[in-house]
């Protein structure tokens, strides 16, 4: 192997190096020493031997190699029995290689007339242990010089530095915020150091999530290295600076009957885990946990919360408002009204802001407000005021009204019943026009065999009226029964019917308003020739009384012949035709 002067080679786990003209071999502790004997071999050369010297400078002879007898001696030195090797070459091998064994060893070749000498430097080198940081601080407090850990690193050769870190970068001494002390032991059995370095320190309190660690500087055969230690986090507790309070509920508002929670913290570390609670309407503050519960409450729970330390140094507030809706229906529930009648109707809104209101009639969203000036048969019906806070979830009301009106008789049903033969002459359409309130069910009957007819077409119920109809086709003649009922009443009604082969005379269906105007218009005529005739009549017979009065007279005189009284009798007969 070459070794250059001012060099550093590493080979093996040992290295070479040139020092003030001297060889020194770089071993690692327990490894094996190998030192060459670096001295040419001589003609004539009889032996060869190993020694090193003593602190004093006295030699301690520990390897003999003949080199005419190729026969190889190790002297009897307890600190190298069984370690060492002699190769033929005159290399000495050390295994096992200890502390002990930094020393200066010499090579020396003999001749009949010389001895030649070569010194060589051993130096040894172990690498501590990784190093830990040992009785940890429980806590750091804040504004408190306190003692934060020992870091140890064991078994180092030589002996090598410490140096602490705070979030990877160095933390220099600074008089009573970062004290360190160092300290190396070495064990004299082995010769090895442990190096002890403790930190005090003085937390603030943004050292809550700082990483403490520590870095050992060591040398080995090939030079300077480090070892870290893993990082540390300490629980730094600093005082409460400020309290803060909340509202926890499950939506961004409150309405009467929530539960509300109110949490109070503290920045401080630890929290405070008691605190002052001040409620609306309570003089003085209520101790709890950081939370305080408020179950189904009332509007009159709106007002200003406020929190604070058990010793009223710090306070927070805040405004909790607790939504309500009131809804107040005039009518409501059943109300039963004659037609014609007025209805005044009002739905009365109280809220902790605006509401929205709406009107439902019978599932159907009205456009208006009812307003029941003079009520009619339309006007009945299943009638709900609803309102809602918009911006407040599920604060809803409504109220209900059921509006009955009734007609003549209570709303008894009343019947008609039409019949009409098709154009085709094969069927008849019969129909029931019913009218009444409630509305009345209709049931179809065939009078003596009592079944009941399913097929039946219902308009539209109007105005208190609709009609049911059937068609049908009897070979027979029939008698068909209309049954409309109520609440109110049962009304039953009946119509025979013809065969299909048998024509017969129509039932008129009813007339609309106009014709009824029209049929009263010609009945007020009738009556108004029946009564001038009957006048006429009457001016007829004053004059054949007159008449008859005068003729009486003039018979008794002689003059008047049998020919005027004929005329008479004439004129008699056609006054009594005329009167009839």
């Amino acid at each position: 192997m070459g070794i250059q002067e001012n060099t550093e080679n590493c080979f093996l786990s040992f290295c070479f190096s040139l020092a003030l003209g001297l060889y020194t071999v770089n071993a690692v502790y327990g490894d094996t020493i190998t030192m060459p004997c670096r001295l040419e071999v001589p003609d004539g050369l009889m032996f060869g031997k190993w020694k090193y010297e003593m602190p004093n400078g006295s030699p301690v002879f520990i390897a003999f190699r003949s080199s005419t007898k190729k026969n190889v001696q190790y002297d009897d030195v307890p600190d190298y029995k069984d370690r060492l090797s002699l190769s033929e070459n005159y290399t000495l091998s050390i295994k096992n290689a200890r502390i002990s064994d930094e020393k200066r060893f010499v090579c020396m070749l003999v001749t009949e007339d010389d001895v030649s000498e070569e010194p060589t430097i051993v130096k040894v080198f172990k690498q501590p242990s990784q190093p830990e940081i040992l009785h940890q601080a429980d806590f750091l407090e804040t504004e408190k010089l306190q003692m934060l850990g020992e870091c140890v690193a064991r078994e180092s050769y030589p002996a090598g530095n410490v140096t602490w870190y705070k979030n990877g970068k160095v933390l220099q001494p600074v008089e009573e915020v970062v004290v360190i002390n160092l300290q190396k032991i070495v064990d004299k059995s082995t010769g090895l150091f442990t190096m002890t370095s403790s930190l005090q320190y003085m937390p603030t309190k943004e050292d809550a999530n700082a990483k403490f660690s520590c870095i050992v500087t060591y040398y080995g055969p090939s030079g300077q290295k480090t070892i870290q230690s893993e990082p540390v986090v300490f629980d730094v507790h600093y005082p409460t600076e400020k309290v803060t309070i909340q509202v926890l509920s499950q939506s961004s508002t409150i309405k009467e009957g929530d539960n509300i929670t109110l949490k109070c913290s503290g920045n401080g570390n630890p929290p405070p885990q008691e605190f002052l609670f001040y409620i609306p309407g309570e003089t003085e503050g209520i101790r709890s946990s950081d939370t305080y519960v408020m179950t189904d409450v009332r509007r009159n729970a709106t007002g200003e919360y406020k929190c604070s330390l058990t010793d009223k140094s710090m306070m927070d507030s805040t405004t909790i408002t607790v939504h309500y809706l009131d809804l107040q229906l005039t009518p409501s529930g059943e109300v039963t009204k004659q037609i014609g009648e007025a209805l005044p109707v009002s739905c009365t809104i109280s809220s902790s802001r605006n509401a929205t209101v709406f009107w439902i009639k019978d599932n159907t969203r009205m456009q208006t407000s009812p307003s029941f000036s003079s009520l009619q048969y339309q006007d009945a019906g299943n009638y709900i005021c609803e309102t809602t806070l918009q911006e407040v979830e599920g604060l809803k009301k409504r109220k209900t009204l059921k509006l009955i009106v009734e007609g003549k008789g209570r709303g008894k049903p009343q019947i008609k019943m039409t019949k009409k033969t098709n154009t085709n002459k094969m069927s008849k359409t019969i129909v029931c026009h019913v009218e009444g309130f409630p509305k009345p069910a209709v049931q179809w009957t065939v009078t003596g065999s009592g079944s009941i007819i399913n097929k039946t077409e219902e308009t539209k119920y109007v105005n208190g009226k609709f009609s049911s109809k059937i068609v049908i086709a009897p070979e027979e003649n029939v008698t068909l029964t209309c049954i409309a009922e109520n609440q109110l009443e049962r009304t039953v009604t009946s119509l025979n019917v013809s065969a299909i082969s048998i024509p017969e005379y129509d039932e008129p269906e009813d007339r609309n308003d106009d014709n009824s105007e029209k049929v009263n218009d010609q009945a007020k005529l009738i009556v108004g020739i029946v009564v001038g005739l009957l006048l006429a009549a009457l001016v007829a017979g004053v004059v054949y009384w007159l008449y008859v009065k005068k003729s009486k007279t003039a018979s008794k005189h002689v003059d008047k012949d049998l020919g005027n009284i004929e005329e008479n009798k004439k004129l008699e007969e056609n006054n009594h035709k005329s009167e009839t």
